[in-house]
């Protein structure tokens, strides 16, 4: 199984930030420019971009739309998006965009009927995205924690389709304190399909201790904080994940 590295791109008012922990009162602006940081993310080499609206996450409305489709056009790899996908029309509106895979979070909580029925329609094109605390599912924007197991809810996802998830801890989310690996291969085990880890990558020794575990279902990382902090260079860490996968 191949390993991919995720650059995150977080949109809040149509620039580029970063939360602690999701708190959205411990906001960092990186760049004013989303669209500049894509494509200096896809010139580094970066075979997939991450995005997430922030706002949408929060209020369901697709604010950052404009600055999405200005994204995707300005990149030649595929860009993966989420953030507000509650229904069939706001996923839709991302795959009319050009966006090649749409990550849908709190509806699996709130609206299992819409990710059935959106795995049913566009398969592999679907991720889901598992965010939790301590263990338990948080949604809207992890605002509101639930009181459903996140693996007990991966495993009903993949009883309806689901072949990709992507799993933040989110105590880890923004700290560059270390992904939390233990939580990230249980849940590829207990689920059988791929797991994207995202949350407290810190350095390349990080990318390539997850990067160890691909043949378990570890198929990715995301990292965001890192790096617009400097410390993990995306072509280096390219490289690190590629020569862990190669070995």
């Amino acid at each position: 199984m191949t390993f991919t590295l995720y650059p995150a791109i977080d949109l809040r008012g149509g620039r580029c930030v970063r939360l602690f922990q999701g708190d959205y009162d411990q906001e960092t602006v990186y760049d004013n420019d989303p669209v500049a940081v894509a494509r200096r993310f896809a010139g580094q080499g970066a075979l997939w971009l991450h995005v997430v609206d922030l706002d949408a996450a929060r209020t369901g409305e697709p604010v950052n739309m404009e600055v999405i489709r200005k994204m995707v056009r300005a990149v030649d790899c595929p860009v993966q998006v989420g953030g507000g996908v509650r229904g069939m029309e706001r996923l839709q509106q991302l795959l009319d965009a050009g966006v090649q895979r749409v990550v849908i979070g709190s509806a699996a909580v709130d609206n299992p009927s819409f990710v059935k029925e959106a795995l049913g329609r566009y398969g592999d094109r679907i991720a889901l995205g598992l965010d939790a605390r301590d263990g338990m599912v948080a949604t809207h924007g992890w605002l509101d924690t639930s009181d459903v197991p996140a693996e007990r809810l991966a495993k009903e996802m993949v009883a309806l389709g689901a072949e990709t998830f992507i799993f933040t801890d989110i105590a880890r989310d923004g700290t560059l304190t270390g992904p939390n690996v233990e939580a990230i291969r249980s849940l590829a085990q207990v689920t059988g399909r791929e797991v994207i880890a995202s949350g407290g990558v810190r350095t390349n020794d990080d990318l390539s201790e997850l990067a160890r575990y691909r043949d378990e279902g570890v198929a990715g990382a995301i990292v965001g904080k890192a790096l617009y902090t400097g410390a993990v260079c995306l072509d280096e860490a390219l490289l690190s994940v590629k020569k862990e996968a190669g070995s």
